[in-house]
Parts: C-alpha cells; sequence; structure tokens
C-alpha cells in the first residue's frame, strides 16, 4: 500500500527495486493493450546524433530549465523512463520513482511565419529527405536550425509539463527525464521532431527540388564522369564508344541483275597431301654416300694410327 512521509513524499527506493516494480506495472499495461516504448540508453551519453544533440543542447541554453535539468540525467541513464510517446504537440510519458509517475509535456508548434523562414533559408541547402534526418548537411543549415527563438528547436515558453509526483517544483526529476529521453528518442526517430514541432519536414526539401526544376539544367560538365574516371573508380578496362553504322543500302534485285545457271559446279574434292617416303640405306642420294665414305676413311687412317702408336711403344720397352 502506498504511504508517505512527514513531507508527503514516498520513501526512498532503489533502482533495482524501481525496475523490478516498474517491470510489473508495464506488463499489466500491456496485457491491456498499451504499447510501451521505454527509453533505453547505453553509457552515459544521452544523445549522439545531431538532432539528439541539439535537443539536449537547446534546453540546457536556457536558464529556466539549467539548474533542474541534471537531477533528470540519472534518472533517464537507469532506464527509469520505461515509457515514452511523441505525437502532435504533445509527449506523455510514464517515469519509474517511489512509484509510476505520469508525465505530459506539451510543446507549441512551430509559427507558421518563422517556419517559412527556416525553409528559406536553408533553400537548396539539402538535397534529400535521408541527408536531413541524418543531419547530413552543412555548418549554416545547423546554425539556422538552431538558432534560439528562430530555429525549430522550441523556447521555455514553448514547453508545458505536468506530472503526478507530489513534488512542488516547477520541473521535477521526472519531467527532467522525460526532456532528456526526447533528445535520446530523436537519435533514432529524427522526424519525430517536425511531428512535435506540427510542421512536415518534406517542405524543407521540396523548395530546393522546385528551385532545380525551374533551372532545368542538366549535370554540369565537370559533374559528368569521363570513360577515365569510371575506370580508376570500378577498376575495369572501358572499352572505346564505337559509333554506330548506317545500315546499307538495299537495291531491289531485277531480272537482268540475276545470274541463272543451268547447274550449280560440283565441289572440288580435297586432295591429301602424300605420306613422306622414309629413305632406306640403298636409297641415298649422292651426297649422304659421299658423307659415309669420308667417315670410313677417317675411321681407317685413326685405325692405322693407334697401330702404329702401340708397335712403336712395345719397341721402345723391349729396348
Amino acid at each position: 500500500m502506498d504511504y508517505y512521509d512527514s513531507y508527503g513524499f514516498h520513501p526512498y527506493v532503489s533502482v533495482a527495486v524501481r525496475r523490478a516494480q516498474a517491470a510489473r506495472e508495464l506488463a499489466k499495461l500491456q496485457k491491456k493493450g498499451r504499447k510501451i516504448s521505454p527509453v533505453a540508453i547505453e553509457g552515459r551519453t544521452i544523445a549522439r546524433t545531431f538532432w539528439g544533440e541539439a535537443w539536449c543542447d537547446n534546453l540546457e541554453r536556457y536558464s529556466d530549465f539549467a539548474n533542474r535539468l541534471p537531477r533528470g540525467r540519472s534518472y533517464v541513464r537507469n532506464g527509469s523512463v520505461v515509457d515514452l510517446q511523441i505525437g502532435p504537440g504533445v509527449v506523455t510519458a510514464l517515469v519509474s520513482g517511489s512509484t509510476i509517475y505520469e508525465v505530459k509535456v506539451t510543446v507549441g508548434a512551430a509559427p507558421p511565419a518563422g517556419w517559412r523562414a527556416i525553409c528559406k533559408d536553408c533553400s537548396g541547402a539539402i538535397d534529400s529527405l535521408v541527408e536531413l534526418l541524418q543531419g547530413r548537411f552543412s555548418t549554416a543549415v545547423m546554425t539556422r536550425l538552431c538558432e534560439q527563438k528562430t530555429g525549430l528547436f522550441p523556447s521555455p515558453k514553448d514547453i508545458i509539463f505536468t506530472c503526478s509526483c507530489p513534488d512542488w517544483a516547477s520541473m521535477c526529476k521526472h519531467v527532467a527525464a522525460v526532456l532528456y529521453g526526447i533528445g535520446a528518442r530523436l537519435d533514432h526517430q529524427p522526424e519525430l521532431l517536425f511531428t512535435l514541432r506540427k510542421v512536415d519536414q518534406q517542405e524543407l526539401i521540396a523548395k530546393a527540388g522546385s528551385d532545380l526544376s525551374k533551372k532545368r539544367k542538366g549535370p554540369a560538365g565537370a559533374k559528368v564522369l569521363a570513360s577515365d574516371d569510371l575506370s580508376e573508380m570500378f577498376g575495369i578496362e572501358m572499352a572505346p564508344a564505337t559509333p554506330r553504322k548506317r545500315a546499307a543500302s538495299i537495291t531491289p534485285a531485277t531480272k537482268s541483275s540475276i545470274e541463272v545457271h543451268s547447274k550449280a559446279p560440283k565441289p572440288a574434292k580435297a586432295i591429301r597431301p602424300a605420306k613422306p617416303i622414309r629413305s632406306s640405306p640403298d636409297r641415298r642420294d649422292g651426297t649422304q654416300r659421299l658423307t659415309l665414305a669420308k667417315r670410313r676413311a677417317i675411321s681407317e687412317r685413326m685405325r692405322k694410327y693407334w697401330a702404329a702408336w702401340r708397335e712403336k711403344k712395345k719397341k721402345t720397352s723391349k729396348s
């Protein structure tokens, strides 16, 4: 059973107990058909992308919030924001404290004149919706979107919040945790910022596209890749462009241009090459016979030389 201390607050509950209690409460809500979307943060960094960081920086630069926001950092880091839903102009959340508290944050819509000024100033500087949501644009566009009071992010006067906790402070730690939770959610779903401010992000892209259609210019020559550049880029050898050949004109055939043969000539028979005839010892030509005679004469002279040398050696040994 819920109870309060002498000051009207619930007694302190550890983080582990709060998480277990929140899990039980959320299980009950899910059984009733409510979709739960908790804020999960890895490490101590609450926001990592342009949109999430810009949201948190915008809150911290206002003195109205600067002294109260630190109370919510530890809450959002330890997973106390167990549900956060962002809709047009409103954020609803459930925060796990000594019990489950309901938080509601109302954000005013972007002024129409201010939004038109933003679209005009960013005209032609954002190429696609993907680049817009990924935060991949110039520093000038970032500066324009984050301008204090005239940018896309709300000022303190545009934000109204309530919490079901008994804290009498204008901003309790549960509200502060939800405000940081919005920044963490924009890391993954940056389009929700445009939903929250009730503007259409496509208008930032449509202006750039209309300017391009009015010019009706093709790509500049410097942006057309030559075949050498394609070869270097893809590591392939580009074949040279072959000009188209005109089809040869066909002259209609007449009777005079057609030769009529009574009989077609028979194809000539293929003549097989004759097999080479191997020469036998009896069929040697004159050159072969001369060479053989010389070899025999040299062999006979060598035989006589060695016979005389051996005979001389014998006589020398006897004497």
